[in-house]
């Protein structure tokens, strides 16, 4: 990036929030400012679903929410938006009808990106296309640390035959080695199974599992030191499906499962994981037609502001 300054967010003191388009925080399109340090970008995908679709709409919908974001984040104490250049960088449109072409466009535009020295921000969307976002962040970085904010494992074999779901990426992310397996943990997992193998069957691809009732009975604050034990110095992807917020705090959402993590819980966890190298993220799985008054996607608005805040800082620190 030059030296020129980040240009930010429009100025809410002198244009309403709900005026204008709404780009992620109000935050300028990269083909408006060349290259961007953070690019956050949606992918309207939804056809690897199992129960309820609508996910291909959750990217607009937190950018939707996003509108009452503001540039300074004081539970970090930081500007995101001042100490990096953060910018909207549209969707990545993929074809609805074929979900292997859809994984290799996702890919090819996500490698797109991140060869311009961008981290991604990336706006869901199924949890279908954290595969191929893996593809391309491990294409830089070889084989990550993954943290997965999720109510379900995601390490199923098939739905239906089909080797590509939401069910299914990080068992297929495991098998093409792009994942670092001795720093992989689910957080949040919790809910009824196919039966005892599929954890069996997730231990013996490497990953911890931090289930919602720890988090509620040991505290933020040890799991956090945990995971971040876990992870070290590895370059680090975080994965949030917003379903692992308890449906009271995120009923938009395709397959909701009852005794989730608070939005407070989440956010929290997040923030003390900001002195780890992450180097890309996404949040996934909104479904904005099941939502009552956008609780959803200010969930996930937030939760992307933290995540864009965390590598902004890191950017920041290493010029």
């Amino acid at each position: 990036m030059s030296s020129t300054p980040p240009r930010g967010p429009v100025d809410s003191s002198r244009t309403p929030r709900y005026a204008g388009p709404a780009t992620f925080a109000r935050l300028p399109r990269l083909d408006e400012v060349g290259a961007a340090d953070v690019a956050v970008v949606g992918v309207p995908f939804d056809t690897g679903v199992s129960y309820r679709p609508g996910a291909r709409f959750g990217g607009n919908a937190i950018r939707e929410a996003s509108r009452l974001l503001r540039p300074y984040n004081p539970a970090q104490d930081a500007s995101p938006f001042a100490l990096a250049q953060v910018a909207d960088a549209g969707d990545i449109a993929a074809n609805p009808f074929d979900i292997n072409e859809a994984v290799e466009t996702i890919e090819a535009a996500a490698d797109d990106l991140l060869g311009t020295g961008a981290r991604l921000m990336t706006l869901g969307g199924d949890h279908t296309i954290a595969l191929p976002l893996l593809r391309a962040v491990a294409r830089r970085h070889g084989p990550v640390a993954l943290l997965h904010f999720d109510a379900h494992l995601d390490t199923w074999d098939t739905y239906f035959g089909a080797a590509y779901t939401h069910g299914t990426p990080f068992r297929r992310a495991v098998e093409e080695g792009l994942l670092d397996t001795a720093a992989l943990s689910h957080v949040g997992t919790r809910g009824p199974l196919y039966g005892k193998k599929d954890l069996d069957d997730d231990q013996k691809l490497g990953f911890g599992i931090v289930t919602s009732a720890d988090v509620m009975r040991r505290g933020v604050d040890e799991i956090t030191a945990q995971l971040s034990e876990r992870i070290g110095d590895r370059p680090l992807y975080i994965s949030v499906d917003i379903d692992v917020l308890d449906p009271a705090h995120a009923p938009g959402t395709g397959t909701p499962e009852a005794g989730g993590l608070t939005s407070r819980e989440l956010l929290e966890i997040l923030r003390g994981l900001a002195g780890l190298r992450l180097v890309s993220a996404d949040v996934v799985e909104v479904a904005p037609a099941y939502d009552q008054a956008e609780i959803t996607s200010i969930a996930a608005s937030h939760t992307a502001y933290e995540l864009t805040t965390i590598m902004s800082r890191q950017i920041a620190a290493g010029r």
